[in-house]
């Protein structure tokens, strides 16, 4: 479905990769790292917005620039901000995305806009930010992309229009023919939904493939301000010193090198916080 090779682009201030890696046919990854990690700029150069300083992206067995017009009749996008003309109502969008995208399903998209109860009549400056976000995934959704690309979605919703979002990320993938790349910084997202995760960390890619062992590699560390000898420092990921003493993230695999201590599970999040 995804498969990214060597992939490489330089800013003044900033240097991405190289990444490597591929999200198979009927799953969702998890696209995760802190604001300006690398998040968007992997999924711009997806999308052909920027041009890689090297490497190759291929969707669907396609070249994403030698056969751009060809890929993006199957991708669908959401962007965490509004992409339509702001004077345009739902009708217009759906009248000039039918003159794009070869497989435009008109009925398909009057049943998500009612799913989702969004006025036909109304411009989309009018519409709310989760009203946005829906309208961009009905949108995404018309056409029978086979790629969903979400790029912070969620952000600045309320809790039951993400929970709405993410039952129809699942529904999507139901039939094992469609997948999801779903960037966020929320990760309670991912906790429920996700089947894999690629974390970036200030350009560079720390860990890339299952969720499950990705959380269940890890273990959180805690221990006393003499506790902490040189050898077991070594083995942490990641640390946070306070005047009570430490806590770290270890792999749990090293966990029984910590004796004593207090071995805990974590979370994605507190992955994240831990290597931040």
């Amino acid at each position: 479905m995804l498969k990214i090779t060597g992939l490489t682009k330089r800013f003044d201030n900033f240097e991405l990769g190289p990444a490597d890696f591929s999200l198979p046919r009927g799953y969702i990854m998890g696209l995760i790292g802190a604001n300006g990690a690398g998040k968007t700029t992997i999924i711009k150069l997806i999308l052909n917005m920027l041009e890689p300083d090297g490497g190759e992206i291929k969707l669907f067995g396609k070249d994403n620039i030698a056969e751009e017009s060809e890929v993006k009749q199957h991708l669908g996008v959401v962007f965490d901000n509004n992409m339509f003309v702001d004077a345009w109502t739902v009708k217009d969008i759906g009248k000039a995305l039918s003159g794009f995208y070869r497989f435009w399903d008109d009925r398909k998209f009057s049943a998500l806009l009612k799913r989702f109860e969004l006025p036909d009549n109304k411009p989309v400056k009018d519409f709310s930010r989760g009203m946005q976000m829906k309208l961009m995934l009905a949108a995404a959704m018309a056409h029978d992309a086979k790629l969903l690309i979400l790029d912070e979605p969620t952000s600045g919703l309320d809790p039951s229009a993400r929970d709405m979002l993410m039952e129809i990320l699942l529904e999507y993938i139901a039939d094992g023919a469609h997948s999801v790349l779903f960037s966020t910084h929320i990760t309670s997202d991912l906790e429920r939904i996700a089947d894999y995760i690629t974390f970036v960390d200030s350009g560079k890619l720390l860990y890339t493939g299952s969720k499950d062992e990705f959380v269940d590699g890890m273990r959180a560390v805690k221990g006393g301000p003499g506790d902490l000898t040189p050898e077991l420092k070594s083995k942490l990921i990641g640390l946070r010193s306070h005047a009570q003493g430490f806590e770290g993230l270890i792999r749990a695999g090293d966990a029984r090198l910590f004796g004593g201590l207090i071995i805990e599970p974590v979370s994605i999040d507190e992955i994240m916080v831990y290597t931040g």
